[in-house]
């Protein structure tokens, strides 16, 4: 392609000034022709890359075409059922429950259901009333003495820094108006998190907010925070879905000097969290360091978040509890399926236990050790619409965050664009001219009605299944495909004995 660039290129080069000496036109293609000549020349020469050194002007349509990958599997290819993680359907459920327009579907279910894959809601002849007051459920055990009326669905941990200005103060303006809670994730608690609404504080690695000048926790620091009366929870993340075992991420990009401040670090540099607490080391450590946030905090509800990864390691921990007597408020469940910003992708496929089996795990353990009474278990995963919340009580959570179901009703796109500052909904960047683009006012009654939508869906699911209260939700409410299945091996062959070929 070298040889045929410059061939055609003077060819046309050489037209073109025979056009502008004769005819007095082509100086604009001319100029063009020069240029591109140029380009292509440079790119003849340069070592880095071998499809601009192959084709040293085509070849830019190359990084065009992968720029633009995302809209284009979006636009063009992806079925209403496709996309990953979340589909176009339920996409398209979170933008009509937050923009408070009618969410049904026409014509009938777009899936394959008769396959083992398939799950459904065992529902009663005889449903009961929906009922309109949206759930709540008290968190404190018996060392809190500030226990808080939790909402059933709150915000998940997102950070200041990952999030846009304008998304925080959406988030926690629509949370106020809802009354329900929003986690600030690693990041810190900051001025856009103080809007009004209920916070669940999240301490992470670094100690954002409350860190001394080496790193470590301070005390100090932690105690003038936690005790502010908008804050309701302390949550200490011990690691997340996405990124288990490796630490938060914030690009450089996305570090602005005021993010910079508030973390205590340099700006415009890659903020990686250290991937384990200094505060403590062990199971040991961890509750001594619970029962430590539980005094400087007033006795305020404090707990945990995690991805279940050595099951063994859970188990131990719990042993723990009971030695010292001691128990978290809560404990967050995070699944490897989990959103973030930015992970690498080693983590992100790799490492970590599913959300479905890690609550099944972490329930059963609570109730084997008979301490289940004393822990309110979080569901934090693909939390999206109202069959997703009653699926996870069904496994054994008490209650549920979501993150990504949340930012859909902020405007998110699923551009892919999170880690790289491009988000063009100006949902997860710092850049000042997309944060504009995100509008305060209208954003936060999205998220009021996205959450009293999506809960108000749950509950009448609940009534379909003939209950009254998420209380008597279980997993036996609910069916899966493979039960068809055994029947058919069981009972089709039987029917089928007396059939003969011809």
């Amino acid at each position: 392609m070298r040889k045929q660039l410059f061939a055609i290129g003077l060819t046309l080069l050489t037209i073109s000034f025979c056009f502008n000496y004769f005819l007095k036109t082509g100086f604009v293609f001319s100029t063009l022709m020069i240029i591109l000549i140029i380009i292509g020349f440079y790119n003849t020469i340069q070592q880095k890359h071998a499809i601009l050194r192959n084709f040293p002007v085509l070849g830019y349509f190359r990084y065009l075409f992968e720029k633009i990958v995302p809209e284009i599997q979006q636009y063009f290819i992806e079925r209403t059922t496709d996309g990953k993680p979340f589909s176009r359907n339920q996409r398209s459920l979170v933008y009509q429950r937050a923009k408070n327009i009618d969410a049904t579907s026409p014509f009938g279910t777009q899936l394959v259901l008769n396959q083992d894959s398939y799950e459904g809601i065992k529902h009663s002849i005889f449903p009961a009333t929906v009922n309109e007051e949206l759930p709540r459920v008290i968190v404190g055990g018996p060392a809190c003495t500030q226990p808080y009326s939790a909402s059933l669905l709150n915000i998940s941990a997102m950070s200041f820094g990952s999030l846009s200005e304008n998304a925080i103060v959406s988030l926690n303006k629509g949370a106020q108006k809802g009354n329900f809670y929003h986690n600030t994730g690693e990041g810190g608690l900051t001025e856009f998190h103080q809007n009004g609404a209920d916070i669940t504080w999240q301490i992470g690695t670094g100690y954002f907010g409350c860190r001394d000048d080496r790193g470590g926790f301070d005390g100090g620091k932690f105690a003038e925070k936690a005790n502010l009366s908008a804050v309701k929870m302390i949550e200490i993340k011990l690691s997340q879905g996405a990124k288990p075992g490796h630490g938060g991420v914030l690009p450089a990009s996305k570090n602005t000097e005021q993010i910079a401040k508030i973390r205590g670090l340099q700006p415009h540099t890659t903020i990686l969290s250290p991937p384990c607490h200094s505060a403590f080391s062990d199971g040991k450590g961890l509750i001594e360091f619970i029962t430590r946030l539980r005094q400087l905090s007033n006795g305020k509800p404090i707990g945990f978040k995690l991805c279940i990864g050595d099951t063994s390691e859970f188990e131990n921990l719990c042993q723990e509890m009971i030695h010292q007597n001691c128990y978290p408020d809560f404990i967050t469940v995070d699944g490897a399926e989990g959103g973030t910003g930015a992970a690498p992708l080693e983590f992100a496929d790799g490492v970590g236990m599913p959300l479905e089996p890690a609550l099944i795990f972490v329930n059963k353990t609570l109730i084997r050790l008979g301490i289940r009474d004393e822990i309110r278990v979080i569901c934090s995963g693909k939390i999206i619409s109202g069959y997703s919340i009653l699926k996870a009580i069904a496994l054994g959570a008490d209650m549920c965050n979501s993150a990504r179901g949340f930012m859909f009703s902020l405007g998110c796109i699923q551009a892919l664009r999170c880690n790289n500052n491009e988000c063009p909904t100006g949902v997860a960047t710092q850049n000042k001219m997309l944060i504009k683009g995100l509008v305060v006012t209208d954003k936060s009654e999205r998220v009021f009605h996205f959450h009293k939508n999506t809960l108000h869906a749950a509950n009448e699911l609940l009534a379909a299944a003939g209950k009254n209260s998420f209380a008597e939700v279980d997993i036996n409410i609910f069916m899966r495909g493979d039960e068809f299945s055994n029947l058919a091996d069981h009972y089709f062959p039987d029917n089928l004995t007396n059939v003969t070929k011809h």
